[in-house]
């Protein structure tokens, strides 16, 4: 029988001891090149509803000296969860030994989700953003927002920022800070339209529903990372937007089921050709990056089983390694 202590417990307390965001870029970065080289496996998504919680389902593996295999299920209530003193989002990652099936640890989410996509963000913008790139609006205000400020700001010489949110006291807590965090200078965007047009790159990390970011918006050689879109019904950029400019997804046929492509491609106004390619395609070389300075780019992220898989393996090799969490036998 094969020598497992058991099933390795990790609140989200020990995973931000083991990986910085640092980590998480190089660890995205890697990741999604694996994904391009075709060395992971296929990935699921799935989304399922009861009444008050909508659940995000992914599940995917890849190979990282050793094959992992990752199931992740985040919770997401529509209401209610403040009162309750429960965050928004929650859920867990069930990671196992691809070759055997063994489940190794059984992780806290959140932390790995938020810090992932940021993170992927950044490597994103390492390849399509303008290297000049100085001034970002940062579209919500949330954990999320905040995260990718703090991982844009590890790839680009930011200076200065615009907080854009529909609550006016998450946007001064924002302001407050992440000033101080990063000893930034940033400013509550009273005008989106005026704040994305003075920015070199555009961040929407939204719960929204309805487009907020129209296509006259944006001028030219702008990047926009559009992350919030990870469910059918969610939408933060009009479709329009994304004809006659370049626009790379995480993987095609997700953000053709669920990110802002699927409503370009629902509305008649693209087609899966029309799409330059996946950044994990960009990463390896196969398909070009930004190629002029007045391009205006889309990413479309939609949150991948790959991201997930490869950040919570990642952390339970170091938490092996630190002797962090704690062992449980599922099979007693």
């Amino acid at each position: 029988m094969l020598d497992y202590k058991g099933t390795l417990l990790l609140k989200r307390s020990e995973l931000s001891q083991l990986l910085q965001i640092k980590d998480y870029i190089a660890v995205m970065e890697n990741a999604f090149g694996i994904y391009a080289k075709h060395k992971s496996y296929s990935t699921g998504l799935l989304h399922l509803e009861t009444d008050k919680v909508e659940y995000h389902i992914k599940a995917g593996g890849i190979k990282l000296g050793k094959t992992y295999f990752g199931l992740k299920v985040n919770s997401n209530s529509f209401s209610g969860n403040k009162k309750m003193g429960l965050p928004n989002i929650k859920g867990a990652i069930i990671l196992f030994d691809g070759e055997n099936g063994y489940p190794l640890a059984i992780i806290d989410s959140i932390e790995i989700t938020i810090k992932r996509t940021g993170a992927t963000t950044a490597v994103a913008a390492k390849y399509l953003a303008r290297n000049d790139s100085r001034v970002i609006t940062v579209c919500g205000c949330g954990n999320q927002g905040r995260i990718q400020l703090e991982s844009l700001k590890e790839v680009l010489p930011i200076s200065k920022v615009f907080a854009f949110d529909k609550d006016a006291n998450t946007v001064a807590s924002y302001v407050k800070d992440m000033s101080a965090k990063l000893s930034l200078n940033i400013e509550p965007a009273e005008n989106l339209k005026k704040a994305v047009q003075e920015s070199d790159v555009v961040t929407t990390c939204t719960p929204s529903r309805q487009f907020f970011l129209p296509k006259d918006y944006v001028n030219p050689g702008t990047f926009i990372a559009a992350v919030g879109a990870d469910s059918p019904e969610k939408q933060e950029i009009e479709e329009n937007l994304l004809v006659d400019n370049k626009v790379v997804v995480d993987i095609l046929e997700q953000c053709s089921a669920v990110g802002e492509l699927h409503h370009a491609l629902e509305a008649g106004l693209l087609t899966k050709e029309d799409v330059h390619g996946e950044i994990g395609d960009v990463i390896i070389g196969k398909i070009p990056a930004r190629t002029s300075n007045t391009e205006i780019i889309i990413y479309d992220a939609t949150g991948t089983a790959i991201q997930d898989t490869a950040a919570a393996a990642t952390c339970f090799e170091r938490a092996i390694s630190a002797g962090a969490g704690r062992f449980i036998n599922l099979f007693d």
